[in-house]
């Protein structure tokens, strides 16, 4: 069954996240109008609201169905309880904070920064432990239950052991031509996807032995032919299937594919939506995947602006 989420913020979608219990029907939505959104899957309901002065570009869970991290515009760290409405400021960066990731291993969150620097931080004292720099902006960012994987504006890919940050165990330089949009790690902690703007993704592997790495390939997708012209439209968002290990592609031309990475096959299409695939995800218990269309602004300004969907 397909639910239209309902009370959707008017500004651009920017993270989605199911919460990290299998069964609960919570989702959480952060948006360019510096609010963060608690939906009832269930029910099509507005759960609760927390509003910051400035936007927010990600959101993570924190191992459960109330606490998350966010990152922003404002450059901040911070956390929020929805049960005891309890936001802490946990620390700063010197530019936007693009991306946050939960490592329930460690009980580490990770802030990745324009700045160039990826921070952690302990999520029980919620104390800064350690600083690296991520070779240019952070991009995109994701993790296993030992490796951070970092992408950054000059197309690099950093993969740290958790172990030993003190440098980055691979640096994979390069892996798709044109800037990156997406990272996302295997379920089985194995390796990585990363997608590019020019509708194209990389399905890597961690280990560097000759025989895996003659797994690895990428693949073209989210394109059309209009006119005899190639039209190309950014991979915005990657999600894997927490069980199966098939993934979904969302891009610029409003279409979901799903994949299966191994056979190198599409599986199938979810039917257009009105505008950009913003970012996506699955329920912990793999049962749904969220859908939000939210103009990425591909094709510059439009009057006016595509309406915001969430679909479930």
């Amino acid at each position: 069954m397909e639910v239209n989420l309902t009370h959707l913020p008017v500004d651009g979608i920017t993270s989605l996240h199911f919460s990290p219990v299998p069964g609960d029907p919570g989702l959480l939505l952060s948006s360019w109008d510096g609010k963060n959104r608690l939906y009832d899957t269930s029910s099509n309901s507005l759960r609760a609201v927390q509003e910051n002065a400035g936007a927010i570009l990600d959101t993570t869970y924190l191992g459960n169905p109330t606490q998350f991290a966010m990152g922003g515009l404002e450059k901040t760290v911070k956390t929020y309880d929805f049960s005891t409405q309890q936001l802490q400021v946990l620390g700063t960066h010197n530019a936007a904070v693009r991306k946050v990731v939960y490592q329930k291993s460690t009980n580490t969150i990770y802030s990745g920064s324009w700045d160039g620097s990826v921070k952690l931080w302990d999520a029980r004292t919620r104390q800064q432990t350690n600083s690296v720099q991520a070779g240019g902006k952070v991009f995109c960012m994701a993790c296993t239950d030992n490796r951070l994987v970092v992408g950054n504006h000059l197309k690099s890919v950093l993969v740290f052991d958790v172990r030993n940050m003190s440098q980055p165990e691979q640096v994979r330089e390069q892996l798709l031509k044109y800037q990156l949009r997406a990272l996302e790690t295997f379920p089985n902690g194995e390796g990585f996807a990363v997608s590019s703007v020019e509708g194209r993704v990389s399905w890597e592997f961690f280990d560097m032995s000759a025989e895996v790495q003659a797994k690895k390939y990428a693949f073209k997708c989210h394109r059309e032919n209009q006119n005899g012209l190639d039209v190309i439209y950014p991979v915005n968002a990657l999600a894997f299937h927490p069980g199966y290990g098939t993934f979904a592609t969302g891009g610029g031309d409003g279409l979901v594919s799903i994949w299966d990475g191994n056979a190198k096959k599409r599986l199938g299409r979810l039917p257009k939506q009105n505008t950009s695939i913003a970012c996506m995800a699955f329920s912990a218990d793999g049962r749904q995947l969220a859908v939000a269309a939210s103009y990425t602004f591909e094709e510059g300004e439009k009057h006016p602006t595509p309406p915001n969907s969430v679909c479930v």
